[in-house]
């Protein structure tokens, strides 16, 4: 590959995951027109419809035996049921929180998760943090206490968005590049059909079901919510591979920016000065978080160039 080419591919990368995550800054708008389905039957829908897009599209680009040489290799398999159950945990408190009117906790969840990451470096896989690093993991530990404190509940939707879509990634980490983006994507969904199966029978029992009974609009946004979950998926995929992981790294925040503004400015959620408080918090730690990856990917650049080992 001739140097422009390479260029090309990093510029092209960093579109993709720029799309990636304008489309997930987008999702809260989008499931909030979900209304009146509840956050129960659209994670349902959204698992069976993400398997049927998944499967539509390995029939396009005839991935079959890609899918089937996966389900060969029994740790692999482990490996996605594993990343299927954390997916879901995700996608259940973010609708929860978003259909419960919490969009700017999820954006908290969201804006924590680069941190949850890295210290579930250091306890799973005894990575060893910078000094800029730890003052970023104490002083978002500080935001949380301060919610906790003053406003007097536990945003447990954040810190479980955090520590599931964290611990994804540790798993997808795992996986490697033996997984293409659309097999896991399609494994990830099957294991999770019997989940999904018994949550939309129950809340048929129960409130019922909303599919089919509040209009063709209605109807249609439904039934987009397989292609709404697996696009983005398959833009960071595409993307992640061609970009580095400081362009990743800084772009990820676009997602709960998004969020965050849509709730406060769309949605009216209110924002008392204790809660202010602790989103200032966080900021200041993404803040060093960010600096501190863009001037350590600076220097082991600059001590590759020079012939020497980079910084630990």
């Amino acid at each position: 590959m001739t140097p422009e080419q390479a260029a090309r591919e990093k510029t092209l990368g960093g579109i993709y995951v720029f799309a990636a995550y304008l489309l997930w800054g987008f999702l809260p708008l989008y499931f909030v027109n979900l209304a009146p389905t509840g956050p129960w039957e659209v994670v349902g829908w959204r698992v069976l419809l993400s398997l049927v897009f998944c499967v539509v599209l390995l029939a396009l680009t005839r991935g079959w035996q890609r899918l089937l040489a996966l389900l060969r290799n029994r740790r692999l398999v482990l490996w996605t049921v594993l990343a299927g159950l954390l997916i879901y945990v995700n996608w259940q408190a973010f609708l929860i929180g978003t259909l419960s009117g919490h969009v700017v906790e999820t954006s908290l969840g969201y804006f924590i998760n680069p941190i949850a990451t890295v210290l579930l470096g250091v306890i799973v896989l005894h990575e060893r943090l910078r000094i800029a690093q730890w003052i970023a993991v104490g002083i978002a530990a500080a935001a949380v206490v301060v919610i906790i404190v003053a406003v007097g509940t536990v945003p447990w939707i954040a810190l479980t968005l955090a520590a599931s879509f964290a611990t994804y990634g540790l798993v997808k980490k795992k996986i490697g590049p033996a997984v293409d983006a659309v097999s896991g994507l399609t494994l990830e969904s099957l294991w999770l059909v019997p989940i999904a199966i018994l949550q939309l029978v129950l809340v048929g029992a129960s409130t019922g079901l909303t599919m089919g009974q509040a209009g063709a609009g209605h109807t249609t946004l439904l039934l987009l919510a397989g292609a709404v979950t697996a696009v983005p998926l398959l833009f960071f995929a595409a993307g992640a591979r061609r970009s580095t992981l400081t362009v990743v790294g800084i772009l990820q925040f676009i997602a709960p920016i998004m969020q965050f503004l849509t709730g406060v400015l769309i949605l009216g959620e209110p924002m008392p000065p204790e809660r202010w408080a602790g989103f200032i918090l966080v900021w200041i730690a993404v803040a060093i978080f960010t600096v501190d990856s863009l001037l350590h990917s600076r220097r082991s650049r600059a001590a590759v160039d020079d012939g020497a080992p980079g910084p630990v």
